[in-house]
């Protein structure tokens, strides 16, 4: 399980990162520099491995040739043979051996017999450099081929028996005087880096002394390695600079515009978005822009709506207050007839109604979108969930008489769907005391849940119908809007907002429903509720 588990996310962050434009733009551009940098020291430290190698097999090609002759020349005796110095060391003068290798002669309890370098003519002139401390730029050189260096050998193939090793002189020495030729790699007495191989100095069988070749070029090669590597340093350099640019232009340009056009709109410059080009980008980027201008959008439609919602609330407190005021003043004009003034009083406890029911409605219109956002969705049982709500009306039948009644046509289907039980149940109760408030007395509401699709999706269908007068054809989608209200002959004034079936419609819609409204063929209206089954 654990193994799934680790794959599985490694297959999740793997999908995230390669289905990314800008990330797989941002990995190509910083590995670029380095794998050129990697390439670079790969080619040239296999360069120096096989110089290497190649360098110790030529010397010791060399040694055994010189010490042949020297065992030839410089040893007699039978039948424990010795190694004479003096002709030792004439045989090594004569051999005029270049400047870059350096011979020595030792004897079997490894004193030195014989330097090529004292023995020969030559005078060997090196100027001293400067006492000086090393520049920076020498140092970070320095650092970075030691670095590159550590970090290749970790995966660099090993170079088998053929390799170099580092040995002391006296390793060398034991292995030597045992009949064995032996190669190392180390710095000699004047601090140069050296390849170093010693082979026995032999007569017939008897090793009578150990001869020494030192190859002191090394450094020079090494120098002109870190030389070959600056080409690739540049080009690493260049390729740095020009992602950085083209991260610069692809990335941190766009995001700079798309928080300069924020700050315009905070600061009410400007009231949307205006990137048309950073919003055609088809990556993040163009994503976060198109995001950015639809919530701006948004915004300001909310804003519109909200302007809009507070002048619909003044016109319609106004409506009722001057209507009450008129009612007032008319009322000290007819003090002295009862029957004028008791009607009047019915006015005003009408307007009264009516504004209570207006603040009731606009507090929860008000109220609705902050707890809509607030409060979680899960899962409701549809059938279960309805049939709670119709029966907290089976104790209002005696309030004109009308009847609420279910009827669950999914044949226990167990449709689920997912919701906030407090707002959709506020949908059913304003759906059916809309329908009981314009149904005749004596009838019935039914409310009707089935299970329907819209194409591919199953969703859970809602009835609520009544046997009213219905609604005008003209009205179907007009009924949704705020404050609309169209009371028919004989309704009570005052019961009706027109909120209810406006609240009804958003809170559907954040539910990724619909909420459609149609007239019965028998007579009555329908409403009909779909929302999305899981």
């Amino acid at each position: 399980m654990a193994s799934a588990s680790s794959g599985r996310t490694t297959r999740w962050w793997g999908g995230r990162l390669l289905g990314s434009r800008i990330a797989r733009l941002i990995f190509a551009s910083n590995l670029a520099g380095l794998i050129i940098l990697i390439i670079g020291a790969m080619v040239l430290n296999e360069m120096r491995a096989s110089f290497v190698v190649s360098k110790k097999q030529d010397l010791v090609g060399q040694a055994q040739l010189l010490s042949n002759l020297i065992g030839d020349d410089a040893a007699y005796g039978e039948p424990q043979p010795i190694l004479d110095d003096d002709l030792a060391k004439d045989v090594l003068a004569s051999l005029s051996l270049p400047q870059t290798l350096r011979g020595k002669i030792y004897d079997t309890e490894a004193a030195l017999i014989g330097d090529s370098y004292f023995l020969s003519d030559r005078v060997i002139v090196e100027n001293l450099p400067p006492l000086q401390d090393p520049d920076q730029l020498t140092v970070w050189s320095k650092s970075l081929s030691e670095w590159a260096v550590s970090v290749l050998s970790s995966f660099r193939p090993s170079e088998g028996e053929d390799a170099v090793r580092t040995l002391t002189f006296e390793e060398e020495f034991a292995e030597a005087m045992i009949g064995n030729e032996a190669a190392s790699q180390r710095f000699n007495d004047r601090g140069q880096r050296i390849i170093s191989v010693s082979v026995p100095i032999q007569h017939v069988s008897a090793v009578v002394g150990v001869l020494t070749v030192e190859s002191n070029d090394i450094d020079a090669i090494i120098r002109a390695e870190r030389t070959a590597l600056v080409p690739f340093i540049a080009v690493a350099i260049l390729v740095a600079l020009v992602t950085s640019a083209l991260l610069t232009i692809g990335i941190a340009n766009p995001l700079r515009k798309l928080a300069s056009e924020a700050d315009r709109i905070r600061s009410g410059s400007s009231s949307k978005l205006d990137l048309p080009r950073i919003s055609r980008r088809h990556d993040e980027i163009g994503h976060l822009a198109q995001s950015v201008e639809a919530m701006t959008a948004a915004l300001f439609e909310r804003i519109t709506a909200n302007e809009s919602f507070a002048a619909d609330v003044a016109h319609e407190l106004k409506n009722p207050l001057t209507s009450i005021r008129s009612a007032v003043e008319t009322a000290e004009m007819v003090q002295d007839d009862p029957e004028k003034r008791e009607k009047l009083r019915r006015v005003i406890a009408q307007d009264v109604q009516r504004l209570d029911r207006l603040i009731t409605d606009i507090s929860n219109a008000s109220r609705l979108e902050a707890e809509i956002t607030r409060i979680p969705t899960e899962p409701l049982d549809i059938s279960r969930f309805v049939r709670e709500i119709v029966r907290t009306y089976e104790g209002l039948e005696h309030q004109r008489n009308v009847k609420v009644v279910f009827k669950d046509d999914t044949m226990d289907a167990g449709l689920s769907v997912r919701g906030r039980e407090g707002p959709l149940g506020q949908v059913l109760r304003n759906l059916i005391d809309n329908a009981r408030s314009f149904s005749p007395e004596e009838e019935e509401v039914i409310v009707t849940l089935r299970q329907s699709r819209q194409g591919p999706q199953t969703t859970a269908c809602i009835l609520v119908e009544d046997n009213g007068p219905g609604i005008p054809d003209d009205k179907l989608e007009k009924i949704f809007e705020r404050f609309y209200t169209d009371r028919p002959a004989g309704a009570a004034f005052g019961n009706n907002s027109g909120l209810g079936l406006s609240i009804v419609a958003q809170i559907v819609e954040t539910h990724m429903g619909t909420v459609v409204a149609a007239n019965r063929e028998s007579g009555g209206a329908r409403f009909t509720i779909e929302l999305p089954a899981t």
